[in-house]
């Protein structure tokens, strides 16, 4: 009997120690997924900054793009105006091969020309400079002084055009 009353405190001192070691386990489990979850965000963070960055990335090239191009549409526009005003012949020719390789170039990386002629006014897109009176439906285009273009989606300059106005005679 001696031998099992002196087993019994050491048996309740293990399971004494035993609850500690697993209370402590435990504490140092909730501590572990605190830890965890802390790295998720910490690279969940990580990610949205990185992903920021290269959208901010993207958007200054796509800005220095822009501003190139939009240099370059004066060229466009002393081509255009030369083709106009040479007569037939090989120079025109070697011209024209120019500005449609210049313009090709242009074209990938994201210029395109808006339809102006014919069209309906849209402010967003065009510029009237001059209104006439016309028998043509208001707010057809009636012709375009200067073409406008686009870069992807956004418009870089606008159509300078004349628009028709309803003639009040009748």
């Amino acid at each position: 009997m001696a031998a099992e009353m002196k087993m019994e405190p050491e048996t309740q001192k293990l399971q004494e120690k035993l609850a500690e070691l697993q209370k402590e386990m435990e504490e140092k489990t909730k501590l572990a997924e605190e830890r965890l979850n802390q790295l998720k965000y910490l690279q969940a963070d990580f990610e949205n900054y990185r992903k920021s960055l290269d959208r901010e990335k993207e958007q200054i090239i796509e800005l220095a793009n822009e501003c190139l191009i939009k240099d370059l549409l004066v060229v466009l526009d002393d081509f255009e105006r030369a083709l106009q005003s040479m007569k037939e012949g090989k120079d025109k020719e070697g011209l024209s091969m120019l500005y449609k390789n210049f313009f090709k170039i242009l074209e990938q990386h994201g210029l395109k020309p808006i339809e102006a002629l014919g069209k309906k006014f849209d402010p967003y897109y065009h510029e009237a400079v001059l209104r006439e009176k016309s028998d043509r439906e208001e707010g057809t285009i009636l012709e375009e002084f200067q073409r406008g273009y686009m870069l992807k989606s956004k418009v870089i300059r606008h159509s300078k055009v004349k628009v028709a106005e309803k003639s009040t005679e009748g």
